[in-house]
């Protein structure tokens, strides 16, 4: 059997998302309470910071039976230039799987070219597959049906945006990106899920077209890690696309509000709206521990009920 690798959310058929988010449902109910990964050690190679990811990682590691290694490129003779193709092969064969956050995409498609053990992409500049996954399913838990369903996206053409977009050719969901002119996601990947998703996928630059009659509002930070030094001058340009009480007053009354976090309140989005009765984002962050569980087994095990 192949190894499979999850670099960006297309990797994955809708089938085989379904397959994993009803894994996820039986972790996090309790009725699984299998240790798939029992026996072995999953690698986590971060490069960037990381408060949820890591530690959702390595809780699903432990309490699926294996074993969490942890890795910083500062820590590991990445910080002195070792290609990537040789870190990729050495570690694959002390790993049965790694988890790399990294800054470019080529560096983990990279490592996956080289390793032999399936690697999952936990945030590049790119994509930010395994966040969505879990943001899907937490919608999924909540709403049920895709049909007829109207998602927003406030801010940023970003990684987290782009793997919206590609969930969008993926699910027959409506999805409306706002985003400041200039600041739209890269054409190439929109123009890939437009192929699919059609008139579902729309772009505008008015945050109230965007959210008018939604059922879910997605937002994240106006500077992403990297991007320090343009977090000044992208207030002004973003403050339009704030989430806060008045525009959320145009979408559904039981609209979900939805922030991968963390969150600079009364900037991208408002305290009053974020601890308010629409959010989610906490029920959203734990969802990202079920789903890792699921998608380990996967991407490692696939021992369960064949996927089409």
């Amino acid at each position: 059997m192949s190894k499979r690798d999850f670099l960006k959310l297309s990797d994955l058929s809708a089938a085989e998302i379904v397959h994993i988010w009803e894994r996820a449902n039986g972790y996090k109910s309790g009725v699984i309470r299998d240790l798939p990964l029992s026996g072995k050690n999953v690698g986590l190679l971060f490069e960037k910071p990381s408060t949820r990811t890591r530690v959702s990682f390595e809780v699903a590691i432990v309490q699926t039976g294996g074993y969490p290694v942890f890795i910083t490129s500062q820590d590991s003779q990445m910080s002195r230039q070792e290609p990537l193709k040789d870190t990729g092969r050495v570690l694959s064969r002390y790993l049965d799987a790694l988890v790399v956050r990294t800054f470019a995409q080529k560096n983990v498609e990279d490592l996956a070219a080289y390793s032999t053990k399936p690697v999952i992409n936990a945030l590049s500049d790119l994509y930010h597959p395994a966040q969505v996954l879990s943001d899907l399913f937490t919608v999924r838990e909540r709403r049920g049906a895709w049909e007829g369903m109207k998602i927003a996206w406030l801010g940023d053409g970003n990684n987290v945006a782009h793997s919206w977009v590609e969930a969008a050719a993926l699910f027959p969901f409506t999805l409306v990106l706002a985003c400041p002119p200039g600041y739209e996601p890269e054409e190439a990947i929109w123009n890939r899920a437009q192929k699919e998703a059609g008139e579902r996928l729309i772009l505008t630059h008015d945050p109230v077209e965007a959210v008018r009659g939604a059922h879910v509002i997605n937002t994240d930070v106006w500077a992403s890690m990297g991007q320090e030094d343009q977090a000044a001058g992208r207030m002004e340009v973003f403050q339009p696309f704030q989430l806060n009480q008045t525009l959320l007053a145009s979408a559904d009354p039981a609209c979900l509000v939805l922030h991968c976090l963390p969150a600079h309140r009364e900037e991208e989005i408002s305290e009053e709206v974020l601890e308010g009765p629409n959010s989610v984002v906490f029920d959203q962050a734990e969802n990202k521990l079920h789903v890792h569980k699921a998608l380990l087994e996967f991407l490692l095990i696939r021992h369960a009920t064949p996927v089409a």
